[in-house]
């Protein structure tokens, strides 16, 4: 547990320097979020219908911006080869890794989400909601990620090869994640359902993430 501790610390304090990572992620989902009141008009109605989406879509896409230095910086400086060699079970290192990556790049964007909520006409009840299911989602966006990571350091592939691999299975997140704002916000749907689906999708990706990524490892690696 020491060890887990002072990865979790060492990989916080390298995302939180100057080019490291997180502040990258939540300048991307500012960007995101201005943009879009250009692109869509002064409708301020449908600002506020599409806000729960933009907001998640900005999360989505801020947080696979990030993804690609999870193990990356690791393998350059050769810390991954002795994580490898660690008696720390790698599955645990890996799960603190993504840990360490949510609380750096996955947190600032759900303590954003009530300031960027007032620039797509929502109010302080629908942003909430909005910064509740994003509490509840990006943990599986970020342990899903770590998958496309692990294998994107493997196979020498880069960004492109992680876009490819973590897109197409963060979209049941998107979905659950959009509905259960939508359902708190309108009322006309029951919001315990889609929530219930999106806490469920983060636990599972916590339980299977870290070994997926830690055997792409290992065999990729050898």
């Amino acid at each position: 547990m020491t060890a887990l501790g002072a990865l979790i610390r060492r990989d916080i304090r390298i995302a939180m320097r100057v080019g490291g990572g997180a502040l990258i992620g939540v300048l991307f989902f500012l960007t995101v979020v201005v943009l879009m009141p250009f692109a869509l008009g002064p409708d301020l109605a449908l600002l506020a219908r599409l806000g729960p989406a933009i907001l998640w879509i900005g999360a989505l896409l801020a947080s696979l911006l990030t993804l690609d230095r999870l193990f990356v910086a690791d393998q350059d400086d050769g810390s991954l080869d002795l994580i490898l060699m660690s008696r720390t079970p790698l599955e645990l290192a890996c799960a603190a890794k993504a840990l360490a990556h949510w609380i750096a790049a996955g947190v600032p964007l759900i303590i954003a989400t009530p300031v960027l909520g007032l620039l797509l006409n929502l109010d302080g009840a629908a942003t909430l909601a909005v910064a509740l299911t994003l509490l509840a989602g990006t943990p599986a966006l970020t342990f899903t990620g770590m998958i496309g990571a692990a294998l994107a350091v493997t196979l020498q592939r880069g960004g492109l090869l992680l876009a490819v691999l973590v897109l197409p299975l963060s979209i049941p997140v998107l979905i659950f994640g959009v509905a259960a704002s939508n359902a708190a916000i309108d009322g006309e749907l029951a919001f315990g359902t889609p929530f219930s689906i999106l806490c469920a999708l983060s636990l599972a990706s916590l339980v299977i993430g870290p070994f997926a990524a830690a055997a792409s490892l290992r065999h990729g690696l050898d």
